[in-house]
């Protein structure tokens, strides 16, 4: 095993020597055990994901020069396959962002044209898999962050059922909304990666034997003869035309592969992007505490007053952004805003989950653009954190309601890839994946 250890700075990494859309944060090779599903298969992990042995920085100063002293679970599972870990990719700070902008360690390109961003926050994975520089690549979704850049890196991502893959060893952000997911160029190669993460694990609580018996990989066979799929009509109006017309002509195909295609409204989707801030903003508060310079962190001087220590470590560790959403979540839980917003927060995800089990009666698959927008220019949005969290508008639904659903290409507008959004009731991942599977045909 190798890695490279060193602080960030605004334009340099330490990932490898042929990487150059800034994909990897530190370049490493652990190799997997002896033959498997996964042997002679590159790994790309996401920098939030504890590698042992190889630095865990997520994305951020605080994190600089942290080792873990053990691999997250599905790190265990992925080497046990046979995979090789080639690197820990990029990221946005503490996975806040959609555009892999935030990041300590600089930006990512886009490979697929270097001016723009490569969506976010796992934007290191899926550039690396676009790039060809992993086969495949581990992100965490808590928002759309698989989903979002695999859409504008035109390669796959998959979300799975909140319970589905353990979360152990991840460096949590949100905790009740994230999920680790594949990605990687095809439905089947990205379902064979989620075949080899999922499972119970008697590490994580949240997890459960939902996916049993399950062969996602055998699901990617490309037959939607007779499946359902209900466009969500309420995620079409705030798409660029562009992109809704990518998306309409890629349900086209599926419809002649035998799918039927109907219309379906969730009135509930209205409120989600604020239900959804107010919530992850909440438990990143709370998670990022523990950042402080004693438990985590660059170590601050204790000699004199703990507060002022304490505020030292955090502006000197933390982005704007993070500092942005731990404000914004401490003030959502405080002495009398709790009931205001937070609460309020908690009724809408239960609306918003009560709308899609309603849904899933009549339809077996529902689906929308991926993204509303193609990839924004690099710099595009740093400065309209509003417009930013709005991006989200199409995926952060599906993490609320703890469903499974699956980015795949649609097609491409002015050369920008265009995903197109299939989700699944609670582990309906074989169908999403049969869907996917005769969309990418």
């Amino acid at each position: 095993m190798s890695s490279d250890h060193s602080s960030p700075t605004d334009d340099a990494h330490d990932g490898p020597s042929d990487d150059t859309h800034n994909a990897f944060i530190t370049d490493a090779s652990v190799e997997g055990d002896g033959e498997g599903p996964l042997a002679g298969k590159t790994v790309a992990i996401k920098d939030n994901i504890s590698t042992d042995g190889v630095r865990t920085t997520c994305g951020s100063a605080m994190l600089a020069d942290y080792v873990p002293p053990y691999n997250a679970t599905v790190v265990d599972r992925v080497l046990e396959a046979g995979g090789t870990l080639n690197g820990k990719t990029n990221m946005d700070e503490f996975g806040m962002g959609g555009t892999t902008e935030t990041s300590a360690f600089g930006p990512v390109e886009n490979p697929v044209d270097t001016d723009h961003v490569p969506g976010g926050s796992s934007g290191g994975s899926a550039a690396a898999v676009a790039a060809g520089e992993a086969d495949l690549a581990l992100g965490t979704d808590t928002g759309g962050s698989v989903r979002n850049p695999a859409a504008f890196c035109g390669v796959v991502g998959i979300k799975p059922t909140y319970g589905l893959v353990s979360r152990y060893g991840i460096v949590a952000y949100a905790n009740s909304l994230e999920q680790v997911g594949p990605l990687a160029t095809t439905v089947e190669d990205a379902a064979l990666l989620l075949d080899v993460i999922s499972g119970p694990d008697d590490r994580d609580a949240t997890t459960n034997d939902g996916g049993a018996d399950s062969d996602y990989a055998a699901a990617a066979h490309g037959d939607v003869d007779g499946l359902t799929v209900g466009i969500i009509t309420d995620l079409i109006e705030g798409a660029d035309d562009d992109v809704v017309e990518t998306f309409e002509a890629s349900l086209d195909e599926l419809e002649a592969q035998g799918a039927e295609i109907t219309e379906v409204s969730l009135d509930s989707l209205e409120h989600a992007v604020q239900a959804y801030y107010v919530i992850a903003m909440s438990e990143a508060s709370s998670n990022l505490a523990r950042f402080d310079g004693v438990r985590y962190g660059p170590e601050g001087d204790h000699e004199g007053n703990w507060n002022d220590a304490f505020a030292a470590v955090r502006e000197e560790g933390f982005g704007p952004e993070v500092k942005r959403r731990i404000l914004l979540g401490t003030y959502a839980l405080s002495a009398g805003y709790h009931d205001k917003y937070y609460k309020k927060a908690q009724d809408a995800r239960a609306w918003v989950k009560q709308d899609f089990d309603e849904a899933f009666e009549d339809v077996d698959v529902l689906a929308s653009p991926t993204m509303p927008v193609t990839p924004p220019t690099l710099g595009e949005s740093l400065d309209d954190p509003l417009q930013l969290y709005l991006m989200d508008a199409n995926t952060v639904p599906v993490n609320l309601a703890n469903l499974p659903a699956i980015s795949v290409p649609a097609g491409e507008v002015d050369g920008l890839p265009v995903g197109l959004q299939l989700i699944g009731p609670k582990f309906g991942e074989e169908t999403i994946i049969r869907a996917a599977s005769a969309a990418e045909q």
